[in-house]
């Protein structure tokens, strides 16, 4: 199978390696395929707009061209919509008096460390879940590394923890029923929110780790920290049953590059070209080269997307 004939795309690898820029290229890819694509910027550094010359604030899906869209998503935002949604779906469900403590205990745990990915991730998970149906592909520009790892771990993570809140949810339920209600079964709302979530969880985990449905591509250049990096997240990724096919060397000196300087760059990226291809000898490579000026225009971008394009083309799982 070419890469190109997957539904979900996740686009990682180290910051200022060109992940967005990557991102852009293999959407036009698959939109001049004829695909319906949407592009979705997870990063809080938001480039996709610098790219694409065009304001994509506000949290809404913006047409750029016949067959892509673009939509660029505010972890801030998520994260407060987010706890307005975790807050709605308990009341009526806990007593009133009670209400006003509860919120406190959510406001405080928005604050912890993971919770904007929380809510990051569960606005991912409606895109996949909701959105698929509307587009042939969707396209993930992801943060760096780190985000990264933790934002596609986190189906795992949160299927654990979800399997334990149900587990102690039913033991009370169970003993409730045994002690007060003549072993009768006991309705619970909020059981069957946790379980619609958990079920929300499997369906997209399903999806994630599903080969012939999702792809994941880190971007890297020829340097010594970014192989490191990509080489760390592929081993962990792979640790939770996440399997990265495809890697994408950007900004490769062409040949024709000339003059000392360029040809002593040339000769230490050999050396690092050479363990590429060995570190990542059971991933698919591709490479980009380094132009000459900036990806500072729609043509340019095309042009890179080509460049990857006659590659792919070449190229079968």
């Amino acid at each position: 199978m070419k890469i190109t004939e997957n539904k979900i795309y996740f686009i990682g690898g180290k910051g200022g390696v060109g992940k967005s820029t990557t991102s852009a290229a293999i959407a036009l890819l698959l939109s001049g395929q004829g695909k319906k694509v949407l592009l979705v910027s997870t990063d809080p550094a938001h480039n996709t707009g610098d790219i694409f010359h065009a304001d994509f604030s506000g949290g809404k899906v913006v047409e750029v061209s016949k067959r892509l869209d673009v939509l660029e998503i505010d972890s801030e935002v998520e994260s407060r919509k987010y706890i307005s949604s975790v807050k709605g779906n308990l009341k009526g469900l806990v007593k009133a008096t009670m209400m006003e403590e509860v919120n406190r205990q959510i406001d405080m745990a928005a604050s912890t460390p993971g919770a904007e990915e929380a809510a990051l991730f569960d606005r991912i998970t409606s895109l996949i879940l909701e959105e698929k149906t509307n587009y042939d592909a969707i396209v993930f520009d992801t943060a760096p590394t780190g985000h990264t790892i933790r934002l596609l771990t986190l189906p795992e993570l949160m299927g654990v923890w979800m399997d334990g809140l149900l587990e102690r949810r039913r033991k009370v339920n169970e003993n409730y029923a045994q002690w007060m209600n003549d072993g009768e079964p006991v309705e619970d709302p909020l059981y069957e929110k946790l379980n619609e979530r958990k079920n929300r969880f499997k369906k997209v985990r399903h999806i994630l780790l599903d080969e012939n449905q999702t792809e994941y591509i880190f971007v890297l250049n020829a340097e010594r920290l970014p192989i490191i990096e990509t080489r760390k997240a592929i081993e962990t990724l792979d640790q939770h049953g996440i399997l990265v096919n495809t890697v994408i060397i950007n900004k490769v000196i062409p040949d024709e590059a000339d003059g000392g300087f360029m040809e002593k760059r040339r000769a230490n990226e050999r050396i690092y070209l050479a363990d590429i291809d060995h570190t990542f000898k059971s991933q698919k490579r591709f490479y980009l080269p380094l132009l000459d000026q900036d990806i500072s225009s729609r043509s340019v971008l095309e042009k890179i997307s080509e460049i990857l394009g006659s590659q792919v083309n070449e190229v079968k799982a």
